[in-house]
Formats: structure tokens, C-alpha cells, sequence
């Protein structure tokens, strides 16, 4: 597709601003190594080892099986988001322009809110877990405060505004600063997760293999097979991604080619989930042997290591990790979806000033409150909600569009229009996010349906497609 037809001529000023329009092919910049370091720091934030470093725990498997499952949940969300990254490759438009198409102009809104809630309540969570970092090195260098207020001490309230703060200040640098800065965390994270694991290696000694074979067995509270657990940890790791999986479109509008966009998938996702599930794996079982308790935060394997000079790298590098992936991941999408609400008066860095606002009182109480439903569960609810529009859209482009889209219709509110259907919503659409989201949610929430609990985001997706193609042809006739 050339440059001219991706120009908007005409266009409805309640469903258009910059920030939203088709980017030209001759204006993006991102290659390969751009997307891999959307993964990469991803992966490597805090709260990513925590969650993988968690599941070595949690389902009383080996320690080689759990990182098994994880790499095969890297090549699933390889295979996703090579699917939902493609029509924004081709078109340059965001996700909540994209979705105009299966849920109808004005309907977009309600798939683009929902993303905007699940990516500000993220923003807030990983913001706590990059600031653990900064408390570390705060600590390291004058002690920790002694008043404490929700879980948190005056070092941490300090570290927590630091991190608010300076995301807020990069953010309003722009695009191209963001990706600066990613490009060089995600490859300093591994530099210092591989020190961190060669100093555990080289303490735990002969110990550490055999406790990586043998320690994870019969641990954790999981009652079910060993089969359902490998299963259930793929759902889970597959969850973790699951926002950014809809709204992949988001980082792909800016890469200069679909072969670039999969190059980057395959290296950022199994083959980089398999060489962190490694570096995670030993840690885990290192500190074990060394510690006699699984520690599954990297920033209190630093402190216990006991290293002034490892604690400032380690704190410096977790820190840009978790901020950049939450810059791309959480901050980036919801400023599109606010903006997609009032383009008119919500710019993409009004909609970001926004996310951070709110996201501060989450980050506040994540340690008092949110953080006790625990890891697995909150990331298999949050994933679940929105599961079935990943099916919606894929099914939309793919089957029922046939891979074309008309630029100048996604922009107009036009009754004659394309992709207005009943007063800009899609009903069908609508419907078949309910029906699929209802049994998804459910698998989470019930109690009769726990043992699909881990399935949640893969049922709903599935669902949602199924349902949308089952009354779409209807719809269309």
C-alpha cells in the first residue's frame, strides 16, 4: 500500500486528531531490533521474573517442565501477535482505530476503554515494581526510613514518586526518545541477570543443579495433574501478555516492514523467553540452596547477596527495564485510547498525563491491598476481559474483510459509511464480546469452572472469534 492511500481527505473531527491518523511507510522508523526490545523489557521487568519466577513455585512441577511451558507460551504469543500486528503494519493506524472496523466507529470506544483501564492499572503496578528497584539502591546507600504508611516506608514513598516522575518526563519526550531508551535497557538487563546468576551459580556450587531437577517437585498449593499444571501455566504466561497481544498494533504503525515486525517476534519472544526462563530457573533454584527460601524478586536476591557495587547496577538496570516496558506497554496505549474517546480535546499526551494520574493511587496501593489476590489470578482476570476481542478482530480482518479496510470510512461517521453499522456500533460485535466473555471471565471467578482457571484468555479469545464470524455473515446478509 503507497503513501496517497494512506492520506485522509475527509474526516470527522470526533473521530480524528494526528495522533490517531495512518502513519506513511516513509515516516517510520522501527525495525526488528525495535520490537524485540518491546518484548525484551517485558520480559526482563520486575514483575515479569516475579510472575515466571512464581510459577517454578506454584504447580509442584520440575523446574525444566515449568520453563518448558513458558517457552511454549512464547511461541503462541509469537504466532498472536503476528496476526493482530499485521493490518497495523500495512495501515499505520492504532489499535482503537483499527477495532473501528469490527466494532463499528463510536462501539470502538468500548473495547479502547476497557484496554485503557487494564494498561492504567498496570501502569500503576509496574511503576511499584520499578521503584522497589530505586528503594534498593536508596537503602543501600542511607538505610531505609522507619515510618511506614499502606505496607510502604519514606524511602519507598520517595523511590515511587522518583519513578512516577521521571516516567511522566520521558514520555513527553515523544516516541522516538522512548525507543532510545529501550534500546538499550532491554540488552543491559541480561548483562546484569547473567552477573546475578553466575554469582548464585558460583555460591550455590554442585547443589545447584540437582536442586533445579528436584526442588520444584511436590511444592505449591496446585491439586490437579501434572499435564493440567504445564497447560495452566502456558494460559497463565500467555495472560501476562495478553494487552499488549490486542494492541500490538499500538508499537507495529511505526515498524517499516511485516518481515522486520516477525523477525522481531521470533527473537524478542520464545527465543528470548527461553533464554530468560533459564537465567529465572537457576536464580530461583540458587537462591533456594543458598538461602533455604525461594526469593522470586530480583531486588531482594541483590540485597541478600550483599554486593554495594552489584546492588547499584542491579537497581539502575531493573529500573530502566520495568520503566521502559511500562512506558511501551501501559502508558502508550492507554493515551491512544483516551484520545480515541474526545480527539478533539484529548491529545495522545493529555490521554498520558491521565493514565498517570490515576495509575499513581493503584502503584500506591498494589503492596496494601491489590497485590494480595495474587499474581496468577489477577493476570488471568485481567487477560480474560478482553480475550474475546482478540478473536473479534482477527476474524474481522482476516476472514470477514479479507485483509482490506478502507482508511477514509475509519475516520467518518457517515450512516452510509462502512463501518458505521447501527449509529456507530457493530451489534453483532457486541454480542459476541458478551457471550464470550461471560464463559471467560467465569472460568476465573467460579469456582465449579476452576479447573479451567489458566484457560481464561485462550477460551475467550477463541469464543469471541467463533461467536463474531457465527453472526457476522448474518449481519452481512
Amino acid at each position: 500500500m503507497d503513501d496517497k492511500q494512506l492520506e485522509i481527505t475527509h474526516h470527522d473531527p470526533l473521530l480524528y486528531n494526528e495522533d490517531l491518523a495512518p502513519i506513511k511507510h516513509k515516516d517510520r522508523s522501527w525495525g526488528w531490533f525495535e520490537i524485540f526490545n518491546v518484548w525484551s523489557n517485558d520480559i526482563q521487568s520486575l514483575f515479569g521474573y516475579t510472575l515466571a519466577a512464581s510459577l517454578f513455585l506454584s504447580y509442584g512441577l520440575n523446574g525444566w517442565a515449568v520453563m518448558a511451558a513458558i517457552i511454549l507460551a512464547g511461541f503462541i504469543v509469537m504466532v498472536l501477535v503476528n496476526l493482530t500486528g499485521k493490518p497495523s503494519v500495512k495501515y499505520g493506524i492504532p489499535f482503537p482505530v483499527m477495532i473501528r472496523s469490527s466494532m463499528g466507529v463510536r462501539g470502538a470506544n468500548f473495547p479502547a476503554m476497557l484496554r485503557a483501564i487494564i494498561g492504567i492499572f498496570w501502569y500503576g503496578v509496574q511503576t511499584y515494581f520499578a521503584s522497589t528497584a530505586v528503594t534498593l539502591l536508596l537503602t543501600a546507600l542511607w538505610g531505609a526510613g522507619d515510618s511506614e504508611y499502606l505496607g510502604l516506608s519514606g524511602t519507598a514513598w520517595l523511590s515511587f514518586v522518583i519513578v512516577w516522575l521521571f516516567q511522566i518526563l520521558l514520555f513527553w519526550q515523544g516516541i522516538d526518545k522512548i525507543k532510545t531508551f529501550l534500546n538499550w535497557a532491554g540488552p543491559l538487563v541480561y548483562v546484569v541477570m547473567l552477573v546475578l546468576m553466575a554469582i548464585v551459580w558460583y555460591q550455590a556450587g554442585d547443589q545447584l543443579l540437582p536442586a533445579v531437577a528436584t526442588i520444584f517437585d511436590g511444592g505449591g498449593d496446585y491439586q490437579g495433574s501434572d499435564l493440567a499444571a504445564f497447560t495452566a501455566i502456558v494460559g497463565t504466561m500467555v495472560a501476562y501478555f495478553a494487552a499488549v497481544v490486542i494492541n500490538f498494533g499500538d508499537f507495529t504503525r511505526f515498524v517499516r516492514s511485516e518481515r522486520e515486525m516477525k523477525i522481531g517476534n521470533l527473537v524478542g519472544l520464545p527465543l528470548n523467553v527461553a533464554f530468560f526462563s533459564f537465567i529465572a530457573l537457576i536464580i530461583t533454584a540458587g537462591t533456594l540452596v543458598l538461602f533455604g527460601e525461594a526469593l522470586t524478586n530480583p531486588a531482594d536476591i541483590v540485597e541478600r547477596v550483599d554486593s554495594l557495587p552489584l546492588t547499584i547496577i542491579a537497581a539502575l538496570t531493573f529500573f530502566a527495564a520495568t520503566v521502559g516496558i511500562n512506558l511501551v506497554a501501559n502508558f502508550i496505549p492507554p493515551a491512544y485510547d483516551l484520545a480515541n474517546l474526545f480527539p478533539k480535546v484529548i491529545s495522545f499526551r493529555i490521554g498520558g498525563l491521565i493514565t498517570a494520574v490515576v495509575a499513581f493511587f493503584v502503584g500506591a496501593l498494589w503492596v496494601s491491598v491489590i497485590s494480595q489476590i495474587g499474581i496468577p489470578g489477577f493476570v488471568n482476570a485481567l487477560g480474560a476481559i478482553v480475550a474475546p476481542f482478540y478473536g473479534i478482530i482477527v476474524v474481522d480482518y482476516y476472514l470477514v474483510k479479507r485483509q482490506q479496510l478502507n482508511m477514509q470510512q475509519l475516520f467518518s461517521r457517515d450512516p452510509q459509511g462502512a463501518y458505521f453499522y447501527q449509529s456507530g456500533w457493530n451489534k453483532k460485535a457486541l454480542t459476541a464480546f458478551a457471550m464470550a466473555a461471560v464463559f471467560s471471565v467465569a472460568t476465573v471467578w467460579v469456582p465449579a469452572l476452576s479447573d479451567l482457571n489458566g484457560y481464561g484468555w485462550l477460551i475467550g479469545a477463541a469464543l469471541g472469534g467463533i461467536f463474531y464470524y457465527w453472526l457476522m455473515p448474518r449481519a452481512r446478509g
